[in-house]
C-alpha cells in the first residue's frame, strides 16, 4: 500500500462514523473487456471486504447474448469470500457475501417480486394486507440495502437495485474502471464517512 493509501485508510479508521457495511459497485460489460479488468475486480473485492461484510457488483449489459460468457468468467473470478452470480432470468436470491448481478435490471427484479406476491394472493396463500416492505424484499434477488453505491466512469445510474438503493449513499467518479485503484475506493469510503445519512428524512 502506498503512502497516500495509508493516509486515507488512517483517516477512515480514525473517523467517528462507521464505514459502509454493504458496498455496491456498478460497472458495464464494456469495462470488463478492458485488459486487466478482472484483476481490478479481484482487487476491489479485497479492498471492500476490509470494511464491508457484503459486497454487490452489478454489470450492466447492452447485449444479452454477452451474459453467458460474462457469467462463466465471473463465476471463476478470484475472490476472498463466496460469490453468488445471478443473471437476468434468475429468481433465486443471492445470499453469498459477494454478489454479482449481470444485466438484472431493478425494474424487472421488482416486477417479478410483485408478480410472485400477486400469485400468492390469488392462490389464497397471502392476505393482501400482509404485504409490506419486508414481504417485497423477501422476494428480491438482491434483498439487502447497500450503504454505499459506487459508479465509475460517469455520473449516471443504471437500472439496478432501484428498491434497495433508495436510501443508499451514491458516489460517482469519472475515473474509468480500467484506471480504478485502491485510493479511489478509499476516497469513496472516506466520502461516505463524511456524509450525514438521512435515510429519506
Amino acid at each position: 500500500m502506498g503512502l497516500y493509501e495509508r493516509y486515507l485508510a488512517l483517516r477512515i479508521r480514525r473517523h467517528e462514523a462507521e464505514p459502509p457495511d454493504h458496498v455496491a459497485l456498478i460497472i458495464t460489460e464494456r469495462d470488463l473487456l478492458e485488459q486487466g479488468a478482472y484483476g481490478t475486480l479481484t482487487d476491489f473485492f479485497e479492498w471492500a471486504v476490509d470494511y464491508a461484510s457484503l459486497v454487490t457488483v452489478y454489470v450492466s449489459v447492452l447485449d444479452r447474448e454477452a451474459v453467458p460468457a460474462l457469467r462463466r468468467e465471473l463465476e471463476t473470478v478470484d475472490a476472498p469470500r463466496e460469490v453468488a452470480v445471478r443473471g437476468p432470468d434468475d429468481r433465486t436470491p443471492a445470499d453469498a457475501p459477494i454478489r454479482i448481478g449481470i444485466g438484472l435490471g431493478g425494474k424487472h427484479e421488482f416486477t417479478s417480486a410483485v408478480r410472485t406476491l400477486a400469485g400468492s394472493v390469488a392462490e389464497g396463500e397471502l392476505d393482501p394486507e400482509a404485504i409490506d416492505d419486508e414481504a417485497v424484499e423477501d422476494h428480491l434477488v438482491f434483498p439487502s440495502e447497500p450503504d454505499l453505491v459506487i459508479k465509475t466512469g460517469a455520473e449516471r445510474l443504471s437500472d439496478f437495485m432501484i428498491w434497495q438503493s433508495v436510501y443508499s449513499e451514491l458516489y460517482f467518479t469519472d475515473i474509468n474502471w480500467r484506471d480504478f485503484r485502491k485510493r479511489d475506493f478509499l476516497r469513496a469510503v472516506r466520502e461516505y464517512c463524511n456524509r450525514s445519512r438521512r435515510f429519506g428524512r
